[in-house]
């Protein structure tokens, strides 16, 4: 039942998509849009819930499409359905903000038809059980999202983030086709059952390995395939942003995860070693971008960024001590990485939504024009506020939960044998820990430029409130953030049957603990229970507020504010982006970013301005993209003469191929 409620949310979504194309331009076409896949959304929502929380066997169908032989293989089983529900919990939250948001949107008929096909795309790629009905519902994804990040494709900025994520895309779905062809094998057996039965020699696995991680890693945005991510998120509209950020790098992360954990085999033990290195530094580049930036958008997406090295460094944790014979630790990090998985879809698309609320109300996501938000837009600060505490790590929320059972997992690396993991896991551990401590910076930045202080500029002087639709989506997400982050124990336990699935053991069930204390391994060992720490900072919050209202004087004293030695009332006096950032850049920057500072100071008596010009540069892209365009460029111009070549010259070119062609079918062994 779970799987045909899922299945039926896929025509249902396409069908939508074309109503889109009769309603576009309708004033009111957006509304029957995102009210259906709202709909849809929650229905393939409620089909995610009775496959994990009924504990059902895997269903599994094979439809008459796709390849003749091979058809469509659909399969749910407790993976396909935790991050379906992921899926749909993102889906679901986006349209519902989409019901206002959607009605200041300046090109509604190139959003409104790729909308409904983008939820479709990735509910396919959850449910594909071959790599053929995998990798066309990766295109279809992936083509889909083009199209809304080229929504607004008049800004030039706009199409240069089309083409480099078009370009990135492609690349990832071949080396996905390599992976799947070398599962497959000579015989070409791409159904993931035949796959499972017939696992690739350890050679073949390890190239797998390193394929998905660039197919999946790049898709997801792991460094360096990260460039991609900062360019496009920023550029579509925010539910679509909260989406592509919330919602699609865990669809790739499902990719990873399906292939390594359940098709190529057992294991090597050096494969979580190369996962590890890469996550630490995801971890850690993608936060230290964030605080670089002034641009609200862009700071999230590079957020996106490290969280998805979170994932990873869970995933990472998980092959290393299953290759290592340790289930039951391994199911912790397994458990900690889709757990994060889930409460980023959250926390990250309450943060979008509120960066499209402020965008919408201001007409800015530049925040050093921003400021002084929280007197124009109370509630959006307030669930703005939470998805910072809740990206930020803090209890009792539910970012928390999985980063400190990430941590608990890095506790367990002296009981590896191998010397180079009980080297490296610690290390990708304080990696964590200062991608932590900057998170937390990073958010402090972007809630205290934004919101607090005194307005910099008419836009935002001018803000409003945003609509109810809107509010609503965005107190949803805060809602969810704080159930998962007080009550654990209930998603750690439906998630159980996939963790178990993948590593063969699970966590210790969580919900017979008393007062929902989650516990990792053993009760001795370490425990948390984030409904005691609500109850506890709940109540010392009201003790204080109420020994400040009753207790403290009432007398009213006016007296000048202290202004830190500043008198001037203007706006350009108090702390910007850019200078809140400083001091972080002057310690990382100038390694990782090669941040140059420049100070124009006029001489006395001279009327000029003096000006202080920070430059910053992307060391990834010049290192590695810039000389690959640059060497494609030159390679274009040099065999740009054959398009004008004779007719003789044309079938002499052809008859050389065809000759060369011949050779190596010939020699080939």
């Amino acid at each position: 039942m779970p799987l045909t409620i899922a299945l039926l949310c896929v025509p249902a979504l396409l069908g939508t998509s074309l109503l889109a194309l009769v309603v576009r331009r309708s004033p009111q076409g957006y509304r029957a849009v995102y009210g259906i896949s709202l709909a849809v959304s929650l229905l393939g929502l409620f089909a995610a819930l009775s496959q994990l929380l009924a504990g059902a066997e895997p269903s599994h169908t094979v439809l008459p499409l796709g390849l003749p032989w091979l058809g469509a293989h659909l399969r749910i089983d407790a993976l396909a359905a935790w991050f379906l529900l992921i899926a749909n919990l993102g889906g679901a939250a986006a349209s519902l903000f989409a019901l206002g948001y959607g009605a200041h949107e300046p090109a509604p008929q190139r959003v409104l038809p790729f909308y409904p096909a983008f939820l479709a795309g990735m509910t396919l790629v959850v449910l594909a059980d071959d790599a053929f009905t995998f990798l066309l519902s990766w295109e279809c994804m992936s083509l889909a999202s083009w199209a809304l990040v080229m929504a607004h494709h008049r800004e030039r900025d706009n199409r240069h983030a089309g083409y480099v994520y078009l370009v990135m895309a492609s690349f990832g779905t071949l080396t996905l086709l390599l992976a799947f062809g070398l599962l497959a094998g000579a015989q070409g057996g791409y159904a993931f059952e035949t796959i499972r039965a017939a696992p690739p020699a350890p050679l073949f696995a390890s190239l797998v390995l390193i394929l998905a991680l660039l197919g999946a890693g790049s898709k997801a945005g792991l460094v360096p395939l990260h460039v991609w991510l900062p360019l496009a998120h920023p550029a579509a509209p925010s539910h679509v942003s909260a989406l592509m950020s919330g919602v699609m790098t865990k669809v790739a992360i499902y990719g990873f995860v399906r292939i390594v954990f359940d098709l190529a085999g057992a294991p090597a033990w050096w494969w979580s070693m190369l996962v590890l290195a890469l996550a630490g530094v995801t971890t850690v580049m993608g936060v230290l971008y964030a605080l670089m930036q002034s641009d609200l958008k862009r700071l999230l997406a590079y957020s996106t960024v490290e969280n998805v090295g979170i994932v990873y460094l869970g995933l990472g944790l998980a092959l290393a001590f299953k290759a290592q014979g340790m289930a039951w630790a391994a199911a912790l990090a397994m458990t900690a990485a889709l757990l994060h998985g889930l409460n980023h879809c959250v926390f990250k698309s309450l943060l979008f939504f509120g960066a499209g609320a402020v965008l919408h109300a201001a007409g800015e996501r530049d925040m050093e024009r921003l400021g002084g938000l929280i007197h124009r837009m109370p509630q959006t600060a307030f669930a703005f506020l939470v998805g910072c505490v809740a990206i930020s790590a803090l209890p009792p929320l539910n970012g928390f939960v999985s980063e400190w059972l990430t941590f608990q997992a890095v506790l367990l690396s002296p009981e590896l044998q191998s010397w180079g993991l009980k080297l490296l896991v610690p290390g990708a551990g304080a990696l964590l820990a200062l991608s932590a401590a900057l998170a937390a910076a990073c958010f402090v930045r972007a809630f205290g430029v934004t919101f607090l202080g005194r307005a910099r500029s008419p836009a935002a002087e001018r803000a409003h409130e945003t609509d109810r639709f809107s509010r609503a989506a965005m107190f949803a997400c805060a809602a969810i953030c704080l159930v998962v982050g007080i009550l654990p124990g209930l998603f750690i336990d439906a998630l159980a049957p996939a963790v178990a699935q993948l590593v063969g053991d699970r966590m210790p069930v969580q919900t017979v603990a008393g007062w929902q204390t989650i516990v990792p391994i053993v009760e001795g060992r370490s425990s948390y229970n984030g409904l005691l720490v609500f109850v506890f900072m709940t109540a010392a919050a009201s003790l204080t507020a109420y020994a400040i209202h009753r207790v403290a004087s009432d007398r009213v004293r006016r007296g000048p504010a202290w202004d830190c030695g500043f008198p001037d009332p203007s706006p350009a006096t108090q702390y910007s982006a850019t200078s809140f950032a400083q001091p972080i850049r002057r310690v990382f920057g100038t390694v990782v970013f090669r941040a140059r500072e420049r100070v124009e100071m006029p001489p006395p008596g001279s009327p000029a301005p003096a000006r202080l010009s920070v430059s910053l540069q992307d060391l990834v892209w010049d290192g590695l993209y810039a000389p690959v365009a640059a060497g494609v460029g030159r390679a274009a111009d040099r065999l740009n003469h054959l398009q004008f070549l004779t007719i003789r010259r044309y079938l002499s070119l052809v008859f050389v191929a065809l000759v060369a062609l011949l050779l190596v079918l010939a020699i080939w062994p």
